[in-house]
Protein backbone atom coordinates (compact mmCIF):
# COMPACT_ATOMS: atom_id res chain seq x y z
CA UNK A 1 0.00 0.00 0.00
CA UNK A 2 1.08 4.08 -0.48
CA UNK A 3 2.78 5.54 2.41
CA UNK A 4 0.53 8.02 4.29
CA UNK A 5 0.77 11.64 2.99
CA UNK A 6 4.25 12.57 5.18
CA UNK A 7 6.00 15.03 2.79
CA UNK A 8 7.45 12.33 -0.30
CA UNK A 9 6.25 9.48 -2.11
CA UNK A 10 7.69 6.50 -4.40
CA UNK A 11 6.91 7.19 -8.44
CA UNK A 12 7.86 5.84 -11.43
CA UNK A 13 8.98 8.48 -14.47
CA UNK A 14 11.26 8.76 -17.97
CA UNK A 15 13.13 11.79 -18.63
CA UNK A 16 13.12 11.09 -22.23
CA UNK A 17 11.61 9.86 -25.63
CA UNK A 18 12.36 6.31 -26.08
CA UNK A 19 14.16 2.95 -23.79
CA UNK A 20 10.95 1.50 -23.33
CA UNK A 21 10.85 -0.15 -20.32
CA UNK A 22 14.55 0.38 -19.41
CA UNK A 23 13.40 3.73 -19.67
CA UNK A 24 11.39 4.03 -16.37
CA UNK A 25 13.44 5.62 -13.34
CA UNK A 26 11.65 5.16 -9.58
CA UNK A 27 12.24 8.22 -7.52
CA UNK A 28 11.17 9.38 -4.49
CA UNK A 29 9.43 13.00 -5.06
CA UNK A 30 7.45 15.45 -3.46
CA UNK A 31 3.17 14.09 -2.95
CA UNK A 32 1.45 16.94 -5.16
CA UNK A 33 -0.74 19.32 -3.28
CA UNK A 34 -4.14 19.51 -5.39
CA UNK A 35 -5.34 23.06 -6.49
CA UNK A 36 -9.16 23.97 -5.22
CA UNK A 37 -10.45 22.20 -8.49
CA UNK A 38 -8.91 19.11 -7.80
CA UNK A 39 -8.34 16.09 -5.56
CA UNK A 40 -5.44 14.16 -4.31
CA UNK A 41 -5.64 10.15 -4.33
CA UNK A 42 -3.95 7.37 -2.50
CA UNK A 43 -3.89 5.43 -5.31
CA UNK A 44 -4.59 1.62 -5.45
CA UNK A 45 -3.83 0.38 -8.52
CA UNK A 46 -3.10 1.75 -12.33
CA UNK A 47 -3.79 0.09 -15.39
CA UNK A 48 -1.71 0.76 -18.33
CA UNK A 49 -2.86 1.14 -21.44
CA UNK A 50 -0.57 1.44 -25.19
CA UNK A 51 -0.95 5.06 -25.43
CA UNK A 52 1.05 5.35 -22.54
CA UNK A 53 4.17 3.82 -23.87
CA UNK A 54 3.05 4.92 -27.16
CA UNK A 55 3.91 8.33 -26.20
CA UNK A 56 6.97 7.51 -24.24
CA UNK A 57 8.44 6.17 -28.25
CA UNK A 58 7.42 9.75 -29.12
CA UNK A 59 4.52 8.80 -31.12
CA UNK A 60 2.72 11.93 -30.36
CA UNK A 61 5.46 14.51 -29.98
CA UNK A 62 5.71 17.59 -29.50
CA UNK A 63 2.54 17.61 -27.95
CA UNK A 64 2.79 14.99 -25.59
CA UNK A 65 4.20 14.14 -22.96
CA UNK A 66 4.21 18.34 -21.79
CA UNK A 67 7.16 17.94 -19.93
CA UNK A 68 10.24 15.74 -18.69
CA UNK A 69 10.40 14.43 -16.31
CA UNK A 70 6.97 12.36 -17.19
CA UNK A 71 5.49 10.21 -14.92
CA UNK A 72 2.82 8.47 -17.37
CA UNK A 73 -0.35 6.66 -16.70
CA UNK A 74 -4.05 7.97 -16.57
CA UNK A 75 -6.52 5.02 -15.21
CA UNK A 76 -6.43 4.57 -11.70
CA UNK A 77 -8.13 4.09 -8.54
CA UNK A 78 -7.75 4.91 -5.02
CA UNK A 79 -8.80 6.89 -1.85
CA UNK A 80 -9.32 10.80 -1.77
CA UNK A 81 -6.48 11.94 0.57
CA UNK A 82 -7.35 15.79 0.53
CA UNK A 83 -9.97 18.03 -1.57
CA UNK A 84 -9.61 21.31 -3.14
CA UNK A 85 -11.59 24.30 -1.57
CA UNK A 86 -13.70 24.12 -4.30
CA UNK A 87 -14.54 20.73 -4.73
CA UNK A 88 -18.12 19.24 -3.52
CA UNK A 89 -18.63 15.91 -5.56
CA UNK A 90 -16.21 14.13 -3.38
CA UNK A 91 -15.14 13.98 0.15
CA UNK A 92 -12.13 12.73 1.69
CA UNK A 93 -11.93 8.92 2.36
CA UNK A 94 -14.41 8.59 -1.12
CA UNK A 95 -12.92 5.48 -2.89
CA UNK A 96 -12.78 6.41 -6.86
CA UNK A 97 -12.02 5.04 -10.07
CA UNK A 98 -11.66 7.53 -13.17
CA UNK A 99 -8.97 9.22 -15.34
CA UNK A 100 -6.22 11.59 -14.14
CA UNK A 101 -5.89 14.48 -16.62
CA UNK A 102 -4.89 12.42 -20.06
CA UNK A 103 -2.01 14.85 -20.98
CA UNK A 104 -0.50 15.33 -17.10
CA UNK A 105 -0.19 11.70 -16.08
CA UNK A 106 0.57 10.77 -12.69
CA UNK A 107 -0.80 7.40 -12.32
CA UNK A 108 2.51 5.51 -11.80
CA UNK A 109 2.61 6.96 -7.68
CA UNK A 110 1.54 6.23 -4.37
CA UNK A 111 -0.53 9.64 -4.65
CA UNK A 112 -2.00 11.88 -7.83
CA UNK A 113 -3.71 14.85 -7.82
CA UNK A 114 -6.72 15.01 -10.20
CA UNK A 115 -9.90 16.80 -11.72
CA UNK A 116 -12.81 15.52 -10.32
CA UNK A 117 -14.57 15.17 -14.10
CA UNK A 118 -13.56 12.22 -15.06
CA UNK A 119 -14.02 10.38 -11.55
CA UNK A 120 -16.82 7.90 -10.12
CA UNK A 121 -17.21 6.02 -7.21
CA UNK A 122 -15.96 2.83 -7.03
CA UNK A 123 -18.39 0.02 -6.13
CA UNK A 124 -17.34 -2.69 -3.10
CA UNK A 125 -18.30 -4.83 -5.63
CA UNK A 126 -14.93 -4.04 -7.65
CA UNK A 127 -11.67 -4.57 -6.82
CA UNK A 128 -8.85 -1.94 -7.20
CA UNK A 129 -7.78 -4.11 -10.06
CA UNK A 130 -10.69 -4.21 -12.15
CA UNK A 131 -11.72 -1.20 -11.34
CA UNK A 132 -8.23 0.46 -12.69
CA UNK A 133 -9.04 -1.29 -15.91
CA UNK A 134 -12.05 0.11 -17.15
CA UNK A 135 -11.84 4.20 -17.76
CA UNK A 136 -10.06 4.25 -21.25
CA UNK A 137 -10.84 0.84 -22.76
CA UNK A 138 -14.16 0.04 -21.95
CA UNK A 139 -14.75 3.95 -22.54
CA UNK A 140 -13.20 3.39 -26.62
CA UNK A 141 -15.24 0.27 -26.68
CA UNK A 142 -18.54 1.99 -25.66
CA UNK A 143 -17.59 4.42 -28.15
CA UNK A 144 -16.73 2.65 -30.70
CA UNK A 145 -20.12 0.60 -30.54
CA UNK A 146 -21.92 4.06 -30.21
CA UNK A 147 -19.98 4.81 -33.61
CA UNK A 148 -21.89 2.46 -35.61
CA UNK A 149 -25.00 2.97 -34.31
CA UNK A 150 -25.35 1.19 -30.92
CA UNK A 151 -27.62 3.38 -28.75
CA UNK A 152 -27.93 1.17 -25.59
CA UNK A 153 -31.54 1.25 -25.05
CA UNK A 154 -34.46 -0.52 -26.17
CA UNK A 155 -33.93 1.22 -29.79
CA UNK A 156 -31.19 -1.32 -30.66
CA UNK A 157 -31.51 -3.15 -33.32
CA UNK A 158 -29.09 -6.64 -33.84
CA UNK A 159 -26.46 -6.17 -35.99
CA UNK A 160 -23.85 -8.26 -37.03
CA UNK A 161 -20.03 -6.86 -35.19
CA UNK A 162 -16.41 -7.93 -35.77
CA UNK A 163 -14.19 -7.18 -33.12
CA UNK A 164 -10.81 -7.03 -33.82
CA UNK A 165 -8.28 -8.41 -30.97
CA UNK A 166 -11.15 -9.07 -29.15
CA UNK A 167 -9.00 -10.70 -26.07
CA UNK A 168 -7.02 -7.42 -25.44
CA UNK A 169 -7.87 -4.09 -23.12
CA UNK A 170 -10.55 -2.92 -25.29
CA UNK A 171 -11.40 -5.69 -27.54
CA UNK A 172 -12.87 -7.79 -24.16
CA UNK A 173 -14.89 -4.86 -23.18
CA UNK A 174 -16.59 -4.31 -26.63
CA UNK A 175 -17.31 -7.87 -26.96
CA UNK A 176 -19.23 -7.94 -23.31
CA UNK A 177 -20.71 -4.55 -24.11
CA UNK A 178 -22.22 -5.21 -28.22
CA UNK A 179 -23.61 -8.59 -26.07
CA UNK A 180 -25.68 -6.54 -24.11
CA UNK A 181 -26.80 -4.42 -26.82
CA UNK A 182 -27.95 -7.73 -28.55
CA UNK A 183 -25.32 -7.92 -31.47
CA UNK A 184 -24.33 -10.92 -33.07
CA UNK A 185 -20.28 -10.92 -32.80
CA UNK A 186 -17.56 -12.54 -35.01
CA UNK A 187 -13.78 -12.28 -32.85
CA UNK A 188 -10.97 -12.43 -33.45
CA UNK A 189 -7.78 -13.30 -30.98
CA UNK A 190 -4.91 -15.80 -30.68
CA UNK A 191 -6.00 -19.23 -30.70
CA UNK A 192 -4.87 -19.63 -27.23
CA UNK A 193 -8.13 -17.07 -26.40
CA UNK A 194 -10.30 -18.82 -28.45
CA UNK A 195 -12.10 -20.48 -25.73
CA UNK A 196 -11.88 -17.54 -23.10
CA UNK A 197 -14.14 -15.62 -25.96
CA UNK A 198 -16.81 -18.13 -26.65
CA UNK A 199 -17.20 -18.12 -22.80
CA UNK A 200 -17.40 -13.74 -22.76
CA UNK A 201 -20.30 -14.25 -25.30
CA UNK A 202 -18.74 -14.02 -28.74
CA UNK A 203 -20.85 -16.43 -31.23
CA UNK A 204 -18.05 -16.59 -33.47
CA UNK A 205 -14.57 -16.98 -33.00
CA UNK A 206 -11.09 -16.55 -35.86
CA UNK A 207 -7.96 -17.40 -35.11
CA UNK A 208 -6.22 -14.55 -36.96
CA UNK A 209 -3.37 -16.91 -37.58
CA UNK A 210 -5.81 -19.15 -39.51
CA UNK A 211 -6.74 -18.60 -43.73
CA UNK A 212 -9.96 -17.63 -42.72
CA UNK A 213 -9.07 -15.31 -39.43
CA UNK A 214 -6.81 -13.22 -42.20
CA UNK A 215 -9.44 -12.60 -44.40
CA UNK A 216 -11.68 -11.63 -41.42
CA UNK A 217 -14.55 -14.09 -43.31
CA UNK A 218 -17.77 -15.10 -40.93
CA UNK A 219 -17.68 -18.26 -40.47
CA UNK A 220 -21.66 -17.90 -41.47
CA UNK A 221 -21.23 -16.15 -43.91
CA UNK A 222 -22.48 -12.81 -42.65
CA UNK A 223 -21.58 -9.56 -43.39
CA UNK A 224 -20.39 -7.11 -40.65
CA UNK A 225 -22.44 -3.70 -40.28
CA UNK A 226 -20.14 -2.53 -37.84
CA UNK A 227 -16.10 -3.88 -37.11
CA UNK A 228 -14.49 -2.50 -33.97
CA UNK A 229 -10.72 -2.12 -35.00
CA UNK A 230 -8.16 -2.76 -31.96
CA UNK A 231 -5.39 -3.77 -33.88
CA UNK A 232 -3.37 -2.65 -36.58
CA UNK A 233 -2.18 -3.95 -39.77
CA UNK A 234 -5.21 -4.70 -42.01
CA UNK A 235 -6.48 -3.18 -45.05
CA UNK A 236 -8.92 -1.64 -46.45
CA UNK A 237 -9.29 -4.63 -48.79
CA UNK A 238 -9.42 -6.84 -46.34
CA UNK A 239 -12.01 -5.16 -44.57
CA UNK A 240 -14.10 -3.84 -47.46
CA UNK A 241 -15.87 -6.99 -49.25
CA UNK A 242 -17.00 -8.28 -45.21
CA UNK A 243 -18.80 -5.55 -45.03
CA UNK A 244 -22.24 -4.98 -45.27
CA UNK A 245 -23.58 -2.41 -47.80
CA UNK A 246 -22.94 0.57 -45.22
CA UNK A 247 -20.42 -1.21 -43.08
CA UNK A 248 -18.56 0.68 -40.72
CA UNK A 249 -15.02 0.30 -39.80
CA UNK A 250 -13.86 2.21 -36.14
CA UNK A 251 -10.07 2.20 -36.17
CA UNK A 252 -9.45 2.86 -32.51
CA UNK A 253 -5.73 3.37 -33.11
CA UNK A 254 -6.05 5.55 -36.73
CA UNK A 255 -3.01 6.46 -38.02
CA UNK A 256 -2.21 8.63 -41.29
CA UNK A 257 -3.00 6.09 -43.66
CA UNK A 258 -6.63 5.59 -41.71
CA UNK A 259 -7.02 9.22 -42.11
CA UNK A 260 -6.21 9.20 -45.84
CA UNK A 261 -8.54 6.32 -46.49
CA UNK A 262 -11.16 7.93 -44.36
CA UNK A 263 -11.16 10.92 -46.52
CA UNK A 264 -11.76 8.69 -49.17
CA UNK A 265 -14.49 6.52 -48.57
CA UNK A 266 -16.76 9.09 -47.00
CA UNK A 267 -16.38 10.35 -50.14
CA UNK A 268 -17.06 8.01 -52.59
CA UNK A 269 -17.96 5.14 -50.89
CA UNK A 270 -21.44 4.02 -49.01
CA UNK A 271 -18.79 1.47 -46.69
CA UNK A 272 -16.93 3.83 -44.08
CA UNK A 273 -13.77 3.65 -42.24
CA UNK A 274 -13.95 6.22 -39.30
CA UNK A 275 -11.34 7.05 -37.23
CA UNK A 276 -12.02 7.35 -32.92
CA UNK A 277 -10.28 8.85 -30.47
CA UNK A 278 -11.23 8.66 -27.05
CA UNK A 279 -13.50 11.43 -26.03
CA UNK A 280 -13.93 10.75 -21.96
CA UNK A 281 -17.47 11.59 -20.34
CA UNK A 282 -18.25 11.32 -17.25
CA UNK A 283 -21.91 9.95 -18.16
CA UNK A 284 -20.26 7.39 -20.30
CA UNK A 285 -17.46 6.67 -17.05
CA UNK A 286 -20.78 6.12 -15.07
CA UNK A 287 -22.28 3.68 -17.41
CA UNK A 288 -19.78 1.36 -17.38
CA UNK A 289 -19.34 1.56 -13.71
CA UNK A 290 -22.41 0.83 -13.12
CA UNK A 291 -22.28 -2.22 -15.30
CA UNK A 292 -19.32 -3.56 -13.73
CA UNK A 293 -20.94 -3.03 -10.36
CA UNK A 294 -24.04 -5.19 -11.45
CA UNK A 295 -21.60 -7.96 -13.01
CA UNK A 296 -22.50 -7.06 -16.60
CA UNK A 297 -19.14 -5.87 -17.76
CA UNK A 298 -15.96 -7.80 -16.11
CA UNK A 299 -12.37 -6.50 -16.46
CA UNK A 300 -10.11 -9.76 -17.51
CA UNK A 301 -7.22 -8.62 -15.46
CA UNK A 302 -3.91 -10.01 -17.55
CA UNK A 303 -1.61 -9.51 -14.51
CA UNK A 304 -0.89 -7.53 -11.75
CA UNK A 305 2.64 -5.92 -10.26
CA UNK A 306 3.78 -4.04 -7.93
CA UNK A 307 4.87 -0.71 -8.47
CA UNK A 308 8.39 -1.32 -7.78
CA UNK A 309 8.12 -3.86 -10.69
CA UNK A 310 6.18 -1.13 -12.65
CA UNK A 311 8.67 -1.48 -15.85
CA UNK A 312 8.03 -5.50 -16.19
CA UNK A 313 4.24 -4.32 -16.62
CA UNK A 314 5.19 -1.69 -19.05
CA UNK A 315 7.28 -4.29 -21.14
CA UNK A 316 4.11 -6.76 -21.05
CA UNK A 317 2.03 -4.26 -22.47
CA UNK A 318 4.45 -3.33 -25.02
CA UNK A 319 4.82 -6.81 -26.34
CA UNK A 320 1.20 -7.10 -27.14
CA UNK A 321 0.48 -10.27 -25.94
CA UNK A 322 -1.90 -9.42 -22.95
CA UNK A 323 -4.97 -11.16 -21.99
CA UNK A 324 -7.69 -8.00 -21.05
CA UNK A 325 -5.52 -5.60 -18.37
CA UNK A 326 -1.95 -4.67 -17.04
CA UNK A 327 -2.28 -3.58 -13.53
CA UNK A 328 0.08 -1.92 -11.28
CA UNK A 329 -0.83 -2.36 -7.58
CA UNK A 330 0.49 0.12 -4.85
Amino acid sequence: MAAEKTGSMKAVRYDSYGGGADGLKHVEVPIPSPKKNEILLKLEAASINPVDWKIQKGMLRPFLPPKFPFTPVADVTGEVAEVGSEVTAFKKGDKLVGMLNFPNGGGLAEFAVSPVNIMAIRPPELSPAEAAGLPTAAMTALQALKSVGTKFNANDEPSNILITAASGGVGHYALQLAKLAGHHVTATCGARNMELMKTMGADEVLDYKSPEGAKLKSPSGRKYDGVIHCTTNISWSTFEPNLSTKGKVIDITPTFMTMATYILKNTFSKKKLVPLLLNPKAEELQFIVSLAKEGKLKTVVDSTYPLSKAEEAWAKSISGHATGKIVVEM
